[in-house]
């Protein structure tokens, strides 16, 4: 018998990561994520009810991975795995994990508690049940099948890299990660047992390839957090409101932020929902102890009352963390942007953005919007403050020649961005449509 592929999502385009693999009679499902920007074009009519979130409306519109493509293989299907807790890779099981209801969702701490999250915050039950494995651990799933999961980095914790042991070799799927040798929250890469998976041998190495095209390394996380040092200790910051905005799901970035904050013994607080839910999922499982540091205000009633106070005290006095890093519309930076929360910045008052514009167009036309109203209100901007969570095209040769694969897919992008990766493992020796496979949503591979 043999190991069958078949690319689901995330192989034609950037989101709705989800990837089968089949061993004789028996299915893994690697992650089931979401499109983010088809499924925000669809849920912005939500308050008026206008929206179904129904697994099949959500596929009309491309927000969620086609699972029909594997009605074949629905009885064979043992596990779904998650590789970590990004919305593009995790999003879409509370729509799409009830059709197989019986199948266990097996992930690392906290991506479990994520799911758990969003399910709360959706108001959906799922008959399937959530599984927590720890970084570098195995579950023996059959006499067949073995998930295990190798840790490394990236911008969320317990990313893994997901091995699948089956009787007829391993299969690699590194779907987000970099080589971070200093993190600044968590473990480092787990080099040793890659480098043992080299012997023990891997049949097919599924790798991302957003960043193939950078011909560099990923900077670590310690670098974002001296940029964001260098900004405070460089810029008079004396008598000016300073508010800072990053990705909810960052917990290392939001630790780092707390701790320059910290300097200016200014008080901190954490205004918006996104990171809120987040951060509470960090400490449920004892990951970070933000709230005795900070406070954390979701509700907009609260909010309001906090923001006035602070108006009344000087936003001189205080260091805001808030939502709106992507423009999102109803963020709380935009919403104060707007003049639509009382929260009142001044001229020269600081906004650091420590992100990057994911590049699709929604988020660019919002972010120009939010720059525009923030600049307009002669605020002093301060963009790109950060390091990728992703690993550059030097990262990628280090993991292929690390772990010596017979085979390998590109995966997360398309077409243009996979052809960076060919092009990297053809100068290593690998044949293109021999060993190199370049796949599309839908396809399938017998190895």
């Amino acid at each position: 018998m043999a190991i069958e592929v078949c690319t689901i999502g995330g192989y034609s385009e950037c989101g709705r990561n989800c990837t089968a693999i089949k061993v004789d009679d028996e299915v893994v499902i690697l992650d089931m994520g979401l499109n983010m920007e088809n499924y925000v074009r669809h849920t912005q009519g939500e308050r008026d009810n206008l929206v179904k979130l129904e697994y099949e409306d959500l596929l009309s519109v491309n927000a969620v991975p086609n699972l029909h493509l594997i009605d074949s293989w629905k009885g064979m299907v043992k596990a779904i795995v998650p590789s970590h807790a990004h919305l593009d890779h995790i999003g879409a099981i509370p729509f799409s994990a009830g059709l197989f209801p019986e199948v266990p969702v097996i992930s690392t701490p906290y991506t479990i508690e994520v799911i758990r999250s969003i399910l709360r915050d959706e108001r959906i039950k799922l008959s399937n049940r959530l599984i927590t494995q720890n970084v570098n651990s195995k579950y023996k799933l059959s006499n067949k099948i073995t998930i295990e999961f190798v840790n490394v980095t990236h911008s969320i914790p317990h990313t893994a890299i997901v091995v699948i042991h089956t009787p007829y070799g391993n299969v690699m799927y590194a779907n987000d990660y970099k080589f971070d040798l200093t993190p600044t929250l968590g473990q480092k890469p787990n080099f040793k047992r890659l480098k043992e998976l080299k012997e023990e041998g891997v049949k097919l190495l599924i790798n991302e390839t957003l960043y193939a095209d950078r011909h560099t390394k990923c900077p670590s996380e310690a670098i974002a957090r001296k940029m964001m040092n260098d900004i405070i200790a460089s810029t008079d910051c004396e008598g000016k409101g300073i508010v800072m905005t990053t990705f909810a799901s960052h917990i290392a970035r939001l630790k780092n932020m707390i701790a320059v904050a910290k300097t200016l013994n200014r008080k901190i607080v954490i205004f918006g929902r996104s990171l809120k839910k987040y951060i509470d999922a960090a400490e449920r499982i004892n990951l970070v102890d933000f709230s005795s540091q900070v406070k954390m205000y979701s509700r907009r009633g609260e909010m309001e009352k906090v923001m006035r106070q602070i108006n009344k005290e000087g936003a001189d006095k205080y260091f805001i963390i808030c939502t709106g890093h992507q423009g999102e519309p109803r963020a709380i930076l935009s919403r104060i942007s707007r003049g639509e929360l009382p929260l009142k910045l001044k001229p020269r008052d600081l906004v650091i953005f420590s992100c990057s514009v994911i590049p699709v167009e929604l988020n660019i036309e919002n972010r120009k919007i939010l720059e525009n109203n923030l600049i307009n209100g002669g605020l002093r901007l301060f963009k790109d403050i950060h390091v990728s969570g992703h690993g550059h095209r030097e990262d990628y040769r280090e993991l292929i020649e690390m772990v010596n694969p017979e085979h390998i897919i590109p995966s997360h992008a398309g077409h243009e961005k996979a052809q960076h990766l060919q092009s990297l493992a053809l100068s290593l020796g690998y044949v293109d449509k021999k060993t190199f496979h370049m796949m599309e949503n839908g396809k399938r591979l017998i190895l």
